[in-house]
């Protein structure tokens, strides 16, 4: 199942607003190989990714709903500790997004999928730092409860509340 809101610059649309988010979840196939030399170090820059954003991995065990985090993320997130439930996490998101997030790892808990996400965390000094998460579920059969594993992306910018600019950190 594919589920899809994305907001892109319409005919005549100056710039994309804020608040219009990317949601997708899709089925997975483990058999599927990956393109020739898609994991070759070669066709990744991470310094360019480091110099526009902040990226970390994180991992959730379904049998217990525990999301592991990395340090970055908990602070972002605004969390005391590295591990949460799913809505300690999304306490901080745009609130315009809880249902669109619940419903895709609901639906990545009962079917080995791919998903992605972009939201926005309100942050407590006033900012919006922008917000990008992609991962997987899988292992679900009867002998396990699964596993998800994925990675958000902040960019290094935050956008004001109030107004249409943003900023460098």
């Amino acid at each position: 199942m594919n589920l899809l809101i994305f907001a892109g610059r319409a005919a005549g649309e100056a710039a994309p607003k804020l608040g219009k988010n990317l949601f997708k979840i899709a089925r997975t196939n483990a058999a599927a190989p990956l393109m020739p030399g898609s994991l070759d170090i070669s066709n990744h820059d991470p310094e360019m990714l480091a110099q526009f954003s902040i990226s970390e991995t994180w991992v959730g065990d379904m049998s217990s709903g525990v999301i592991r985090l990395k340090e970055w993320s908990a602070l972002l997130h605004g969390l005391p500790a590295r591990e949460c439930g799913l809505l300690s996490l999304m306490r901080c998101y745009d609130p315009k997004d809880h249902d669109h997030i619940l419903e895709l790892f609901e639906q990545a808990a009962t079917l080995s999928s791919s998903f992605c996400f972009s939201t926005t965390i309100m942050m407590s000094n006033g900012f919006r730092q922008p917000l990008f998460c992609m991962g997987e579920s899988n292992g679900h059969d009867d002998a396990n409860h699964g596993s998800m594993l994925g990675v958000f992306i902040f960019p290094r910018f935050k956008t004001n509340t109030g107004g249409e600019f943003a900023r460098r950190q």
